[in-house]
């Protein structure tokens, strides 16, 4: 079956897989080779893990747009400040993109992961799509990559899947926690002792493992027990598998 072809004046969001550029789909591939301009998100001063993770397929003398955000972790999130800021850098991000597929030009926006999936990529969606031609490619999740890499299925007949992003407050994960079969713990960064205490409170602490950069080179993955110190990158993660029916 041939794949559709790359359209002027489209607005693609590439889902990138979990890290390993292998694990990118025909598609994501095809659009990064055919887009007129290649944008991604980063932070001051740095490549971008979706630059990273694409750059054999980009090349060189290709024109790139780096979409770069007003900060990180600087502020809380939950702030008036911090949605403020990042508003406005929606907003001026497209801006940027709309100026250049008036010109025609197809512009492929790299995302980590699965674009619909807690990515950054969907606040540009939201502001465009019913606006202008928007196509989502959509990718290997980060945690289907994690689960995967650990060698642990996560669900198991008629288990439940809980999605939790670490940055809930520890009653809130410890309440989640222990009403599911199987759970998935996002965005870990400084959050981990929190995540800790809370999967100690459901009495799951056991099953947990932790994941850190999963398929990429540094990967790192080992039972959250075994795991010392308290510290963890944003692109770690602890997944809980399911011990449902196993016929």
């Amino acid at each position: 079956m041939s794949l559709p072809p790359i359209r002027s004046g489209t607005l693609y969001g590439v889902g990138l897989g979990p890290g390993e550029p292998d694990y990118m789909t025909l598609r994501a591939a095809r659009v990064i080779a055919d887009a007129d301009i290649i944008a991604f998100f980063a932070k001051r001063g740095r490549p971008g893990h979706a630059r990273t993770i694409a750059a054999e397929l980009i090349g060189a003398g290709r024109r790139e747009m780096p979409l770069i955000y007003p900060m990180t972790t600087e502020m809380p999130a939950d702030s008036d400040a911090y949605r403020t800021s990042l508003a406005a850098f929606y907003e001026e991000s497209v801006a940027t993109l709309v100026a250049e597929l008036c010109r025609g030009a197809s512009v492929a926006v790299l995302c980590e992961g699965d674009p619909f999936f807690y990515g950054s990529f969907m606040h540009l969606w939201r502001r465009l799509y019913g606006r202008w031609p928007v196509e989502v490619v959509p990718g290997v999740s980060g945690m289907s990559g994690g689960w995967t890499r650990a060698a642990a299925p996560i669900t198991w007949g008629d288990d439940i899947l809980t999605v939790l992003p670490a940055t809930l407050p520890e009653e809130a994960l410890a309440t989640r926690l222990a009403a599911t079969d199987a759970a998935v713990i996002m965005k870990l960064g400084r959050h981990l002792p929190k995540v800790r205490r809370a999967l100690e409170t459901a009495g799951i602490a056991d099953r947990a493992i932790y994941v850190e950069r999963a398929t990429m080179a540094d990967e790192r993955i080992m039972p959250l027990t075994a795991l010392a110190g308290d510290d963890a990158p944003y692109f770690a993660m602890v997944i809980v598998p399911g011990e449902g029916r196993r016929p």
